[in-house]
């Protein structure tokens, strides 16, 4: 379905396709455009639950680096310094990781890296993150470090548990992340229901849980460590006070509120530039944007995606929610 509109001097020259969902406090579906039931790889958006798996499974770490564990970082000093760190408290170094070696996402930390002549490093990459914190949940319960990134590997077969509670559909696809760790697949509506759950302090039954719990603490504490200083999603989750939020690769983006109410959605084309602008407008469809303590306009902000022509704007993108 048309979820937004390309406009450029008033000519619409094209869209983008997509799907989206949001939750009622209460869990069900308030509404919804798109095939929101169909199983989809929500990439990245996926990281918190993986958390709150590796918290349950005996994972300790500083707020700030649970956080750190939930992010696709940007590559600024405190994200690589924090993967260090989660790894030093586990004992290990970066020659651990699995990650594949690639420059900051931050284009700033990026330069600065080139300019003194350093290159791609396994720590530098936005998963470095959450893999330093799978190594950690490894040596805590005495699991084979080299192939913590395997599918049948305990610490995933764990998180795929965890995942599948959350959401409360079964893992039809696991497949291979960016990262090369394993990626599981859920519906746009399981995707929000494990987020509302997060936000709640929940499990799959509703029962306080202290993991979920955590986890959701954590985000809410340090947007920042979640994606970087300069980051929508980051200015997202500043502006809307108890929420919690990931974007992930392909477009895909979830938000819950403090309340229980969840956001979750995709587009067909992958497009990163349509996600914040999709998500702006799922919010404000639901009045979330003029809620009391809400920044109306950091998030409206988030929201706006120019488009230009002669380097002056001369159009936008426009959601269709």
């Amino acid at each position: 379905m048309i979820v937004a509109e390309i406009v450029r001097s008033g000519f619409v020259e094209g869209h983008h396709y997509g799907s989206v969902v949001a939750l009622a406090a209460d869990g069900s579906v308030d509404w919804s455009v798109g095939a929101v039931e169909t199983p989809i790889l929500p990439r990245s958006c996926n990281k918190p639950v993986q958390a709150m798996g590796m918290v349950r499974a005996g994972l300790e770490l500083p707020q700030e680096l649970l956080a750190l564990a939930c992010a696709s970082h940007s590559g600024e000093p405190f994200h690589v310094e924090g993967a260090r760190r989660i790894l030093g408290l586990a004992g290990l170094d970066e020659s651990a990781l699995q990650t594949p070696p690639d420059y900051p996402l931050d284009d700033a930390a990026r330069e600065v890296v080139i300019r003194a002549g350093g290159g791609r490093s396994p720590v530098q990459m936005n998963c470095s993150g959450k893999h330093a914190a799978m190594l950690a949940t490894c040596v805590v319960n005495g699991w084979d470090i080299t192939t913590y990134h395997h599918p049948e590997h305990p610490l995933q077969v764990a998180l795929r548990e965890a995942f599948a509670e959350m959401t409360g559909e079964p893992v039809g696809t696991v497949a291979v992340d960016g990262c090369g760790a394993p990626l599981f697949s859920t519906s746009l509506v399981g995707l929000a229901t494990a987020f509302r759950r997060l936000a709640l302090g929940q499990d799959g039954a509703a029962r306080d849980d202290a993991a979920a719990r955590g986890v959701a603490e954590a985000i809410r504490a340090h947007p920042e460590h979640v994606s970087g200083t300069a980051r929508d999603e980051a200015a997202l989750l500043r502006a809307i006070p108890g929420a919690i939020g990931k974007a992930g690769a392909e477009s895909c983006y979830a938000v819950a509120l403090a309340d229980g109410r969840a956001f979750a959605l995709k587009t067909d084309d992958g497009a990163p530039r349509v996600r914040p602008v999709l998500m702006a407008a799922a919010l404000r469809r639901s009045g979330v944007d003029t809620e009391p303590g809400v920044d109306t306009a950091a998030v409206r902000r988030t929201g706006v995606a120019d488009l230009l022509g002669g380097g002056e704007i001369v159009g936008e993108i426009r959601a269709c929610l």
